[in-house]
Formats: structure tokens, C-alpha cells, sequence
């Protein structure tokens, strides 16, 4: 998952592809760094956005010779004509133009398609050629092993090793979002300076989301220790986490928890589930291990009575701060 190792050589075409954003954006600047010095981006990079300009506009630029330079960028984003969604489009392209040129593509620029879309379209030309011309990169997102390696990568591209230890921690914290992970491990490097990351020192450091403090939340329940629970919320209440907001999270936790059982009773997979409900799989790991606490039957009764906690938090019934508390009251007396 190296980007500099797994980018080789420089070519032509790149597409790069999929619903990891991070990845996509991270692939893009490694061209970009690798093909143009820093004081020539100002004069040689160009991006275009294919929902306001014509394709063959950004064609005609990348023809052009460079200014100061050996080589040109020419970034494509929002290339639609790719997929199959039926768009009102602002502007018209002339694909055939750009089939010229991917067929012969101008050997001292650079063109990177960045195609922020979960498929394309197959069936299209001029997907088939841009597949065949281009070197493509999907950023789909990583699954549990995936994850791990990236976060170890990551860590030691710099004088820095970590334990696998501190990487488990370091995704039940922060989850597998890679922006917050990114920044959670420069954080981190920035005040060591050098040396290993333990879970300590990740405890200590990393912050935590509001999706993973409701999940630690979830969690306390699952353990029976209300004492902890409650002092949690009091906590996000202090941090002004709206308690609707805070509802409203749960009740997804919940029901990923239901659902995960009943797929897992079924025999689907960790997988399986996470692609059917579409979220990462380290989730869907984390809902199966909570699901071992709860009836099918007690699931169904605490999302009633979350609904019921929404709804008085919208009506008003009640004081707005003590309806969640209450709710975690009855859930630890089940």
C-alpha cells in the first residue's frame, strides 16, 4: 500500500478511481511530486473540473508544451462520460477527441483522470481505452489486514516503528476513517520525534471520535458498568454533543449490532455483512463481538425505546439532558 512503490515508473494516462478519497488524493499529489520539481507546479499543473469545461479544452492543454519544464500535469476530475449516471451535464464533451488522444497520448505531459465513483462503465469506449492506455489505481476501501499494513506503512516512513498492539488500539480509537488516521499519526510523531509507538503512548495521544466514544458507550453497557457509561455522557454533554445527535448514533449502533447477528446466524461472513451493509468491515467486527450480549428480543426493545428517547427529545417531553441517561438506566437493569 506504499503510494511510491506501488506508483512506478511515470506514464502518460493514469486513472485513478473509486470511494476512498484519501487514497485517491494521496496517489494524485505521489504523480504529481514525482513529475514536476516544486518550483515548476505553479507553471505546469493544470486541473480541470469536466462538470463546467469541455474535455477537449483540457486536451488542448495538455498538447501544449511545457513552460520551464521537461513535463506537464493535467488533472481530470468528475469525468462522468466514465459511468453510466444520467446527468444533466452544464457542458458537452467531444469524447472522440480525447480517443484520439489517449490513443497517442503527448509524450511530455502527464494526465491523471481522478474518477470519484464506486463503478464505471464497462460497456463505453472510451472506458475500455482508458482502462487499456492508463495505468488505473482503485481506491476502494481497505479491509481489516489492509487497514493494518497501511497504518504500520504509514508509521514508518519515518524514523518510527509500531506494535501491533498500537495499531489495534489505534483503529478501535479512531476507526478506519484514513483522513483522521493520517492526522492522528502525525500528531503523534510530532511530539515523539523518533522511537516505537506503543499502546501507551496512543492511549494518551490519539483523539477520539464521536462515533468511537459512543461505541466505547455501547460497550460499557455490553460490560454492565453504568457508572462508566454515564460518566461518558456527562463527559460529550460537557463538549456540548448534542444529546438528539448522540441518539441517534446509537440507535445505528444498535441496529448494525441487530443486523450483524441476524446475517451471522444466517452464516454470512464478516465480509459478507459489511458489504451488504456497506460499511468497513473492522465495524462489523466490533458489532459481532457486542451482539454475543444481547437477545434478538432485547435488540428490538432497546431500538423501541431509543425511538422513544428521539421522540421525546424532539417533543420536549421532559429535560433534555436526563431522557438518554435514563434510557441507559433501563438498558443496564436489562
Amino acid at each position: 500500500m506504499v503510494v511510491s512503490s506501488k506508483l512506478g515508473n511515470i506514464v502518460p494516462l493514469y486513472l485513478i478511481y473509486g470511494t476512498e478519497t484519501f487514497l485517491m488524493n494521496e496517489w494524485k499529489d505521489s504523480i504529481i511530486s514525482n513529475t514536476l520539481i516544486e518550483e515548476n507546479i505553479d507553471f505546469n499543473l493544470s486541473q480541470y473540473d469536466l462538470e463546467e469545461t469541455p474535455i477537449e479544452q483540457a486536451v488542448e492543454d495538455a498538447e501544449t508544451l511545457p513552460f520551464l519544464g521537461e513535463k506537464k500535469v493535467v488533472v481530470l476530475k468528475n469525468p462522468v462520460f466514465l459511468t453510466s449516471d444520467k446527468t444533466k451535464e452544464k457542458v458537452e464533451h467531444n469524447v472522440k477527441v480525447l480517443e484520439k488522444y489517449l490513443e497517442s497520448p503527448s509524450p511530455y505531459s502527464v494526465m491523471i483522470f481522478i474518477a470519484n465513483y464506486e463503478k464505471l462503465d464497462e460497456r463505453k469506449k472510451i472506458t475500455k481505452l482508458l482502462k487499456k492506455n492508463a495505468k488505473v489505481f482503485e481506491a476502494k476501501k481497505l479491509n481489516d489486514d489492509e487497514l493494518k499494513n497501511w497504518i504500520k506503512e504509514k508509521v514508518e516512513k519515518d524514523s518510527f516503528t509500531i506494535t501491533n498492539e498500537a495499531i489495534e488500539l489505534f483503529i478501535s480509537l479512531v476507526g478506519p476513517n484514513l483522513t483522521m488516521l493520517s492526522q492522528e499519526i502525525d500528531k503523534i510523531k510530532l511530539f515523539l520525534n523518533e522511537g516505537t509507538i506503543n499502546p501507551k503512548i496512543v492511549h494518551n495521544l490519539v483523539s477520539k471520535s464521536l462515533e468511537q466514544n459512543v461505541f466505547t458507550l455501547v460497550d460499557f453497557v455490553v460490560k454492565k458498568d453504568i457508572k462508566k457509561a454515564i460518566e461518558l455522557y456527562h463527559d460529550l454533554l460537557k463538549v456540548n454533543e448534542d444529546p438528539i445527535k448522540l441518539v441517534a448514533i446509537l440507535a445505528n449502533q444498535f441496529r448494525m449490532i441487530y443486523q450483524t447477528k441476524a446475517y451471522l446466524q444466517k452464516g454470512y461472513t464478516n465480509q459478507q455483512i459489511a458489504t451488504y451493509l456497506k460499511v468497513h468491515p473492522f465495524r462489523i467486527k466490533l458489532a459481532a463481538q457486542q451482539s454475543k450480549s444481547f437477545s434478538h428480543e432485547e435488540l428490538l426493545t432497546i431500538m423501541n425505546d431509543l425511538a422513544d428517547a428521539d421522540y421525546a427529545l424532539k417533543t420536549g417531553k421532559g429535560k433534555r439532558e436526563y431522557i438518554l441517561e435514563m434510557f441507559l438506566l433501563k438498558l443496564s437493569q436489562k
